[in-house]
């Protein structure tokens, strides 16, 4: 058999491609971007299950780090509990009035089963060689260690390596580390969440201000389970907005270089 010969019975190595899809209409999403306000207070209007879960479903196709998606949110509806966590919340009226309170919590305990789900759960009959070594690799850059001892580790060899003009990508050096990559990644989820809503004429407050060992109480989170932000989701009352929207200059914020 000749070399040509070899190379036409060769299979073809096949790829995935995913088109990028046409008609999606600009001004109904500028609307819904430009109406999400931080609603203070919402009607007694209850938000339909289909309707909630939807939206969280939506919620789940942010972007993150390596799929890893570290993440969960707590849709918080018992009675008790619900009580509970308008008292986390400073008894905001954004809480009170809320028909749906959801607490957005950042994980770093989930890192190695995540990466494992990858492999087992990949969309093709069989995760690529290629694929299967990342995920094996991958959560070293999330995890820190006993006593911090991966995250120094890492320390030095990201020094060392520098001054070799290595390039090198963002990891956890300690907790605090890790605990910022699954916040940045879960508020990406929670801007998809309440964008969702507000598609569905409901409206939304992002809420910062709560008391973070109460809630953590509250849900029975262990240490490595951070609160981004509980969302209170309802209707939007009629005088639900407090005040006109406005931003500052957009060259405070945008550099072309």
């Amino acid at each position: 058999m000749t070399a040509v010969s070899q190379t036409e019975t060769k299979p073809e190595k096949k790829r995935y491609y995913e088109p990028a899809p046409e008609g999606i209409d600009i001004e109904n999403f500028k609307k819904v971007v430009q109406s999400r306000r931080s609603v203070r207070k919402f009607t007694d209007k209850a938000i339909p299950n289909d309707v909630l879960d939807e939206c969280l479903d939506l919620a789940l196709l942010a972007p993150n780090s390596s799929n890893l998606q570290p993440w969960t949110f707590y849709v918080v509806q018992n009675p008790a509990k619900k009580k509970q966590l308008v008292k986390a919340c400073l008894g905001q009226l954004a809480a009170k009035t809320a028909a749906e309170l959801i607490v957005c919590v950042a994980r770093t305990d989930r890192v190695d089963e995540m990466a494992k789900r990858n492999i087992s759960e990949f969309p093709f009959p069989e995760a690529p060689a290629a694929v299967q070594k990342y995920y094996k690799f991958i959560p070293y850059n999330y995890k820190t260690g006993y006593f911090n001892a991966l995250g120094n580790f890492k320390k030095v060899a990201f020094k060392v390596a520098r001054t070799l003009d290595k390039q090198l990508p963002v990891t956890a050096f300690n907790e605090a580390d890790a605990k910022l990559w699954a916040s940045k990644t879960t508020a990406l989820a929670c801007e998809n969440l309440v964008l969702a809503l507000r598609a569905y004429g409901f409206d939304s407050c992002m809420m910062e201000g709560f008391d973070e060992p109460l809630v953590k109480k509250i849900l029975g989170l262990n240490a490595q389970q951070y609160p981004v932000m509980v969302i209170g989701a309802g209707e939007r009352a009629k005088d639900g907005v407090f005040f006109p929207q406005y931003r500052f200059d957009r060259d405070l914020f945008i550099q072309k270089v």
